[in-house]
């Protein structure tokens, strides 16, 4: 019993709610993240090249306003404004999608789905690490990580039982459409009713705003350690790419996939705990070592069945990465210059991922398959051994 109390301790109404809000959210995505392809390329008749386009260009503007919002946050001394304002961008994106009738309609959709996820990012992230005591963020990124995935996990599968219970064949592409904008709209509604901004640093008076605290020196040194991990770490459609290749049909994809979700939506919160408790770099170890692990698997399977448990592995690296990372990230910056901290951070491995499946793109066809996760395990080994040199020699206390 001790354990679980100690687990809910710092899980409070406003990271609770904002976990839930980002579990809606994410179930309305990804319906639609294997549905548009398909829209794209059987519907609006649109290339190969125009689904890149689309893509490419949704996640570069969602890296640089990831930047820009959170600038304009702490600029502002304010979280939540632009957090309802990105989830809504986001939620009112997805009805647009019923009207499309040329990719162009479905590039501004998505491009208006990426605008809102950049505007909300650094703020929310702020707004989590404003809501509670220092000792708990590890735990309080651990668990609105494992929301997200969680979403992420239930989206796909609730695309596929709503495609089951349509005539075979015809998919009603509208309807799964307006469908989606469901739960990113009660996701709103939660965010608006039950969410409340932290606490602003205070401020006297009549005076003039203080200038915000520069980036530290190691603030700045984490984020170029941790981008050479991010070279290496290139989309999952490569390890979806591989698993074709080894036979796997579009639903066992799908599956698989929803299997690494679980995993990662279930370990996320106790990962973010052991971090507040072990040390948050030296935990993020472990979830190098799983990358490093599932890549090099990824390089060598050879049969159906290890793309199953290397999914299942993939899962420790997500819940022993991403929201700690973002804890670090906290512990090196001030409250009036977090929100530009996570942007900076966020945006920053954002863009080098782009780069990252442009390079594994290429590797893939000019040296070979292998060859992506070949040179991806080895970036998440040279970070994790970095970063916990550097550690070591700076003697953290978180």
């Amino acid at each position: 019993m001790g354990f679980f109390k100690d687990m809910r301790d710092g899980l409070n109404r406003n990271v609770t709610f904002l976990g839930i809000v980002s579990g809606l959210t994410d179930i309305s995505s990804e319906m639609l993240y294997p549905i548009v392809p398909v829209f794209l390329t059987t519907v609006l008749g649109a290339p190969m090249q125009v689904v890149g386009l689309i893509e490419g260009a949704a996640e570069c503007t969602a890296s640089l306003l990831k930047i820009a919002g959170g600038r304009l946050s702490d600029r502002c001394g304010k979280r939540k404004p632009f957090v309802v304002a990105g989830y809504s961008l986001s939620a009112f994106s997805k009805p647009l999608l019923a009207l499309a009738a040329s990719w162009h309609f479905v590039l501004f959709s998505r491009l208006m789905d990426r605008v809102g996820k950049g505007l909300r990012t650094s703020a929310r992230d702020a707004l989590i690490a404003g809501s509670i005591e220092k000792e708990h963020w590890g735990k309080a990124f651990g668990f609105h990580r494992a929301m997200d995935t969680a979403g992420a996990a239930l989206g796909p599968l609730a695309a596929l039982a709503l495609i089951h219970f349509m005539p075979a064949g015809k998919p009603d592409y509208p309807f799964i459409f307006m469908a989606a904008f469901v739960p990113a709209l009660l996701g709103v509604f939660v965010l608006l009713y039950f969410v409340k901004e932290a606490a602003a640093p205070a401020r006297i008076p009549g005076a003039a705003p203080a200038a915000r605290t520069p980036m530290s020196a190691d603030f700045k040194s984490f984020v170029l350690l941790y981008a050479v991990f991010a070279v290496g770490n290139s989309s999952d459609v490569f390890l979806i790419m591989k698993a074709k290749h080894l036979g796997f049909s579009l639903t066992h994809i799908i599956l698989a996939y929803t299997g690494y979700n679980i995993v990662y939506a279930l370990l996320a919160t106790p990962a973010g705990w052991l971090s507040d408790k072990l040390g948050k770099i030296k935990t993020m170890a472990f979830g190098f070592l799983a990358f490093a692990a599932v890549y090099l698997g990824f390089a060598l399977a050879d049969k159906p069945w290890m793309v199953w448990a290397l999914f299942a592995l993939y899962g420790f690296y997500g819940a022993f990465n991403e929201g700690i990372a973002k804890a670090v990230v906290s512990h090196l910056s001030e409250s009036d210059n977090r929100a530009s901290a996570m942007g900076y951070f966020q945006g920053a491995t954002g863009l080098l991922a782009l780069f990252a499946s442009v390079l594994a793109g290429l590797l893939w066809d000019r040296v070979s398959p292998a060859a992506p996760f070949l040179a991806g395990a080895a970036c998440a080994f040279i970070s994790m051994t970095a970063l916990l040199l550097w550690t070591g020699k700076r003697r953290f206390s978180f």
